[in-house]
């Protein structure tokens, strides 16, 4: 006979262990599944949480149809669901016009300057992170000419080598008001390989704007300017007068040290003392300038006259190998009539007096930019005399900058 109870706890058992048998001397089908399987629910009744990806999508400026736009502008980007890809900007005749994204893709900058009056038409795509694109067109149409222009000027030429001080010098006239410094610094670009950090800075003016890095350019360093200012609004109803660019080196790194307390100049070159050599500076009435310079303007020969503004008290004279220094006429210059104070004694109305051979030497040596600092002496070089950014420390430098500048730069 058959116990019952024992035959129920035996397919309890079984019902999680593994295929049920008969309890029973009866053959039954056999069952093959397992109970996990037979009280689960099957795949396709579980609902699967899938979100599609969505198409990009962009906004553009100038808004289409719009008019009278400075010839200086952007194709502004804002884009959702992706990242744009391509920016094709044709002008009227289909002629296209090259250009590259700014660093945080915000807008696509032209090469050049737009035509006045002419109408463009922008096609931009973007491309979704599903791989899909998405393309925007806008067209628009540049303004006429300006009747008032800030007229500019680039101290920096193209395939020219300079110093390791040398500042890229931006000037503008009239100068740039403090409210309208932003909008025309986010136009002027810098790109240096190898790559090395800066910032611009404005003279209290606005006449001027420098950029230097931290620290001195490295030596072979290349650095291409584009001050694309052309038609860009300055402020007043007054646009810039052009686009001013060049590519230029930075050659050997060159110092001329001159200390007031042993009349001397020290030459260093690359890190090493080349050469020193007497020197007299200003006298008492007309004291050199303390400070860090740079060469600004080299001339084999020139004629100093002063009389323009010193009237009987002035002089005219013949001067060779002259380097300036300062706007208000500090230079470096062969001095013969000085040799015997040299070293001894300051006799100059400024200048730092050097003998003729060491004039000489020194003029065939140098170049534009580079550094020369003098100390000791009773009066201090003002901001903006000269090219004189390195005068002061980068904090008080970057404080000059327009826009911000990140607090880890340099």
């Amino acid at each position: 006979m058959v116990d019952l109870r024992r035959c129920v706890a035996m397919l309890l058992a079984l019902a999680v262990t593994g295929p049920l048998a008969a309890c029973s001397d009866d053959e039954k089908p056999a069952f093959t599944g397992t109970a996990e399987a037979a009280v689960a629910p099957s795949a396709s009744a579980v609902p699967e949480s899938t979100t599609a990806a969505l198409p990009a999508t962009l906004s553009l400026t100038p808004a289409a149809g719009k008019k009278d736009v400075p010839v200086s502008t952007e194709i502004g980007l804002k884009v959702s669901n992706g990242k744009v890809t391509a920016v094709k900007l044709t002008d009227a005749k289909g002629k296209a016009v090259a250009g590259t994204f700014r660093d945080d893709n915000s807008s696509w900058v032209p090469g050049k300057t737009l035509a006045t009056e002419q109408t463009y038409t922008a096609e931009v795509t973007a491309t979704a992170d599903n791989g899909t694109t998405t393309t925007a067109k806008t067209s628009f149409t540049t303004m006429g000419a300006p009747g008032k222009r800030t007229g500019t000027g680039l101290y920096l030429f193209d395939g020219q080598t300079y110093g390791v001080a040398m500042p890229v010098v931006v000037e503008f006239n009239p100068g740039i008001k403090k409210a309208d410094r932003a909008a025309v610094q986010k136009r002027m670009f810098v790109e240096t390989t190898p790559s090395q950090p800066g910032t611009w800075s404005w003279t209290s003016s606005g006449t001027q704007a420098y950029y230097r890095a931290p620290e001195y350019w490295q030596t072979g360093t290349t650095i291409k300017v584009r001050i694309a200012v052309g038609g860009l609004p300055t402020g007043k109803g007054i646009y810039g007068d052009r686009d001013r660019s060049a590519t230029s080196k930075i050659g050997r790194k060159f110092e001329m040290n001159v200390d007031n307390a042993t009349k001397k100049m020290t030459v260093v070159q690359d890190g090493k003392t080349i050469k020193t050599m007497p020197v007299s500076l200003g006298k008492t009435s007309t004291p050199s300038s303390s400070g860090h310079m740079v060469v600004m303007e080299k001339m084999a020969s020139t004629v100093f006259d002063t009389t323009d503004t010193d009237g009987a008290s002035g002089y005219r004279t013949n001067i060779e190998y002259a380097q300036r220094l300062t706007w208000s006429g500090q230079y470096i210059h062969s001095a013969p009539w000085s040799t015997g104070a040299q070293g001894h004694t300051n006799v100059s109305h400024g200048c730092v007096n050097v003998a003729p051979s060491n004039a000489s030497w020194l003029f065939a040596k140098t170049l534009i930019g580079d550094p020369v600092t003098v100390k000791g002496t009773g009066d201090k070089l003002d901001y903006g005399n000269g090219w004189t950014p390195w005068d002061v420390s980068w904090k008080k430098f970057a404080e000059g900058s327009a826009l911000p500048v990140p607090a880890d730069l340099g």
